[in-house]
Order: C-alpha cells, then structure tokens, then sequence
C-alpha cells in the first residue's frame, strides 16, 4: 500500500509539475536571475501547487474511503494549516509580503495548531512548552523556506526527513497519517524530477512553506501526543531536522555577526560555501543528503535504546558544529559578508577568542572528555553492574575533566593550529591524554580508594580520547585537503618528481586555494616508486608514460618539482604538452638575502 501510493503521488506530482511549468511560463510567471540569487536563467515558479496539490489528489480518496472520522482530526488538521501557509506563500510569490508579515503568519498558524493538536488529544501542555513548540514550528517552516536555495536541496531534504519521521514514529502516527505522509513525500518526489540541477521549475514559497508546514506539523503532533517525552522526543526530531536546522541558524549567525540583514537573501548557504570551496551544485547538494541522512541514522540509532545512547547525539553535533565552522572561514563568491565579518568592531574579540585563547577549543574538549569517559563505561559494563559502577563516573568526572585539562594544556595540545595538523601534534595529543589518564588514576585512588572503579576503563577512555581530539584536530585539514581534491574549478594538475619537492609541492597546493590547482597524478623515472600513492596520489611511470597519462587524467597543467631532471626527459614532456596545448611550469623553493 505505502510503495504505491508513494508512487502515485510522483506520477501525479510530476504531470502537474509539467503543466504549472506551460502555464507560468505562458504568463511570464518566473524568477529572474539576480545577484542575491543563485539561479542564472529565468525559471518558472508556482510548483508548490503541484506539491500541494499531488498531495491532497492522493490524500482526500485515501481519507474519504478508507478512514474513520475520529482518525481524521490531526490529519486534517496539518493538511489545513498546511494549506493556509500555502496560500500565505502563493500570497507572497504574487505581492512579496514582508518578513515580518510571513514571521507573524507562522506564529499564529502554529499556535492554532498547537491548540487543535492539544484539543484533539487531550493533552494538557505548559505554557512554557507552548511557547517553545509555537517557536519552533515558525523557526522549521521558516528553515525550509530559507533551504530552498539550490537547485533540488529543499525538496530533496524534505523527502528525507519525511521518511525518517515515517520510520521512527511509524507506530505513534498510525497507519492512514503515515499512508498521508507518504502521498506528501511522494509528490515531492514527482516535483524534483523538475527541480533537480538544471531547475525547470521552482516551488515558490508556496511551496517551501507548504513543505515546512507539513514536516513541522508532523514534529509538533509527535511532541504534544499522549506519553511523549518532550525533550527526547524533541532531540530526535531536531537531529532528523539537521540540515534545514544547521543552515538557518548558520545564515542567521554569520549574517548577524557581518551586520547585514538576517532577511536579506544572499549567496551565503551552506550548500554556496561548499560550491564556494570546489564542489559542483549537484555534489553540494548531495552532500547536504547525506548530512541529513546521518542526522536521521544518529535519530534512530539512539531513538532505538533511550538515554543510553545520548552520547551518540553530542558527538554527532560537535562535527556537524567543526564543519560549519570550517564553511564559515570559507568566503562565498562575492565575499561581500565575510569582508564586513571581518571589519565588524568585535572581530579582533573573536578571534582573540578562538585562536589566542583557544576556548572553543577548551569547550570542545571538555564535551569530548565527558562523552568519552561515559562511552567507556557503557562499553565496559552491562545491566546491574552497569548501575553499580556509572554513579562513580558522575563523582569522578570533575577529577577527570581537571587532569586532563591541564593535561593537554602542558603537553601543549592547545599551542597548535588545527589546519597544519601533522604526526608531531598526534603526538602531543597522546602524551597529553595519556598524562591526564596517569593523573586521574591517581587522584581517584586518593580520593576514593579506588572503590568501584575499573582500571579497565581508564584503558579505554585513553584510546577513545586519543581518536576524538585527535580527529577533531584532524578535521579542518581533511576537509580542506576533501575540498581540494573535489575542487571541480581547480586545474588538473600532473606533477613531474615524486620526491620530497613534489610532495612539498602537494602540500602547498591543498593548503593554498587560490592557487587552483589539484594534483591528480605523479611523474618519476624512480622505478621503485612506480604504481605505489604518495600522499594518496598514484605515481604513473616516467617521461615515457606522459602522453597516456596525460589523456587518462586529464590534465590541465604540468609543473615540475626538481630542478635535478634529465634535460631530455624534460624536453620530452615540454614538447608532448606544447602538442596538446598544456602548460608547463616549474616549482622553485628558494631562500634569499
């Protein structure tokens, strides 16, 4: 019953899709490329009806024939408020509302929810628990409208997200609201075939807050039902929510910090700093998928076994966290945000913050500590003695976030800039962790004799601590190395001399961006090193293997990385490229008076 009615809603999502794409078009209905827009053709707009209808096609003979009228209420109730956002957004599409009327919109639309949701299943909620669900439900349709900046981003997210709810709540929603929500995925589905990079048609406003409405009236329904735990259940949503969660606040923080407009639309998104560092549109989209399918993975795997697996959420939230702060160093095309970040009156403080003190990191550490330590002891114990030895590490906590603290800070952990990361700061981490292991071991047996503790664990948090801040320290360098060799505008670069210089060479060009270049391959007469990677880049023969590498590859560029090459070799491969048009350069490391 689910696949086909999945499958219809893309059927008929898709045949509407096509039609409103003729009629907007026909009426001069498009969005037409600006600066503050990522699009650079006119594209007809107004898919959301074809969302928004496919959906209610499918729903209303499911809900007329199969329902009961007692089953009906929330449903009816998300499909209503749905629509009114909808016909808020098409309002929008037409007239351009102003924010604040949209916020406004959001606001009161989410309060009569929360009410009906309430009255429907006898479910009294705090003020407090009020306010915040209000917010929230404004803060997600809000999310989705401000995620639809690329093509195929919003409503593949969308997609996603629905179907983790369906998988997680499959037995709280009921079988006809998930049957509803199926028909909702479904016509996202059938919309993206004309949404996916190249965009045919965009879904509009009507549309995004449409799909936010949807999604964020499902989260409130599984908030305020009868036995929810409001703060559990609201992690487990929040982490299926990721990426329409982390790009808005991302936008809103760094367009705060910049003193610019958090209202203002800008080429500033997640899904721009990753197109901004090298990927195409298509992978920067994808890889904001998979962002949002690990979310939902982390959801469920802790979703499956309760508090138990907390610690799988705050791990999961620091690296998400490391990779928007690397985004955020990464200026978009135009720069224009960055350049007023970086001339705002505070940013001296800022940094002085995260590079001079280096208490972010500090924090860092201290969530890596505690998350480590109670990892260990689940890994160690289980059931009753489980209960007998975890209160010792709720005593034992302070003592063990104090030594190893001050641990890292002496073996100079906290003296080393994580985007230079190499083996000599691996070592300092294990000196550093190891230190603090040795120190907590020793103030636990003063303090408590050793009472219920396990030396065990001491053995294992060691290990684990040493790959997370290890991994942490690790991160930005992988991610810039990660983004230079995705960089799709970077020129393909052949290196000639697989030796220390050709290495160096390596180096400096995954350090140094505007460089634009991206070795894909090596060169070297060195039969030895023939077939073997260095630095994860093959080493593909000798001058007389240039011409099939060449074509292999791709390559763009030629440089030389030693100047100790057989002149005849080097004439060799200079007249092969000046057949095919390649440029050839060489790379000279000097130091001078």
């Amino acid at each position: 019953m689910l696949p086909l009615v999945f499958v219809v809603g893309v059927a008929i999502a898709a045949a509407l899709s096509w039609a409103v794409r003729r009629v907007a078009a026909s009426r001069g209905a498009v969005v037409p490329a600006r600066p503050d827009r990522w699009h650079r053709d006119p594209t007809p707009t107004f898919g959301g009806i074809a969302i928004a209808g496919s959906t209610l096609l499918v729903t209303v003979p499911v809900l007329w024939f199969w329902g009961v009228p007692a089953a009906w209420h929330d449903i009816l109730l998300i499909l209503g408020t749905s629509g009114v956002l909808f016909g808020v957004g098409l309002l929008d599409d037409k007239l351009q509302l102003t924010p604040l009327t949209k916020l406004v919109a959001t606001l009161a639309t989410g309060a009569f929810l929360q009410y009906g949701l309430s009255a429907i299943n006898g479910t009294g909620v705090p003020w407090w628990e009020t306010i915040l669900v209000v917010i929230w439900y404004a803060g997600v349709v809000h999310a989705f409208n401000l995620l639809d900046n690329m093509d195929g981003l919003a409503g593949g997210v969308a997609v996603i997200v629905t179907a983790g709810l369906v998988i997680l709540y499959d037995a709280s929603l009921g079988r006809l609201f998930v049957v509803v929500l199926m028909a909702f995925a479904g016509s996202t589905g059938g919309f993206l075939f004309w949404n996916i990079r190249p965009a045919r048609l965009f879904m509009g406003d009507c549309g995004s807050l449409f799909l936010g409405s949807m999604i964020a009236g499902t989260g409130l329904a599984m908030l305020i039902r009868p036995g929810a735990s409001f703060a559990f259940d609201g992690l487990i949503i929040c982490l299926v929510l990721t990426v329409p969660l982390l790009d808005t606040s991302f936008v809103l923080v760094l367009r705060r910090l910049a003193g610019r407009e958090a209202t203002r639309g800008g080429t500033d998104h997640v899904s721009h700093r990753l197109v901004s560092v090298g990927l195409t549109e298509r992978r920067a989209v994808f890889a904001l998928y998979l962002i949002a399918l690990a979310g939902g993975a982390v959801a469920a795997f802790i979703h499956g076994d309760g508090l138990s697996r907390l610690p799988a959420a705050a791990l999961f939230a620091v690296a998400v966290i490391l990779f928007a702060v690397y985004l955020a160093r990464v200026p978009v095309y135009d720069g224009e945000d960055f350049q007023a970040l970086q001339k705002a009156s505070f940013a001296p403080f800022l940094r002085d913050l995260t590079f001079r003190w280096h208490a972010l990191e500090m924090l860092l550490d201290v969530v890596l500590i505690s998350v480590v330590l109670y990892t260990s002891y689940r890994m160690r114990f289980e059931g009753q003695q489980l209960e007998v030895f975890l209160p010792t590490f709720t005593a034992s906590l302070p003592i063990v976030l104090g030594c190893k603290l001050l641990a890292l800070h002496v073996s100079g952990v906290y003296d080393r800039m994580w985007g230079s990361f190499s083996i000599r700061d691996l070592f300092a981490i294990v000196r550093g962790v190891l230190l603090g292991s040795a120190a907590s071991v020793f103030v636990a047996a003063y303090m408590y004799r050793f009472e219920r503790f396990s030396r065990g664990v001491f053995v294992v948090d060691a290990a684990l601590l040493i790959l997370a801040i290890a991994a942490s320290r690790a991160s930005f360098r992988l991610m810039g190395e990660v983004a230079t060799s995705r960089n799709t505008r970077a020129k393909r670069t052949l290196i000639y001399g697989a030796g220390s210089g050709g290495q160096l060479l390596v180096r400096e060009m995954r350090a140094n961006l505007d460089w634009n270049l991206n070795a894909v391959a090596f060169l070297d007469d060195d039969a030895a090193k023939l077939r073997r990677r260095l630095m994860g880049i093959p080493v593909r023969g000798g001058a007389n293997s240039t011409e099939a590498v060449l074509s292999k590859y791709r390559i763009e560029e030629v440089v030389f990385s030693t100047a100790t090459i057989d002149p005849d070799r080097e004439q060799q491969v200079k007249a092969i490229c000046a057949s095919r048009g390649i440029r050839v350069r060489r790379f000279r490391l000097e130091i001078s008076e």
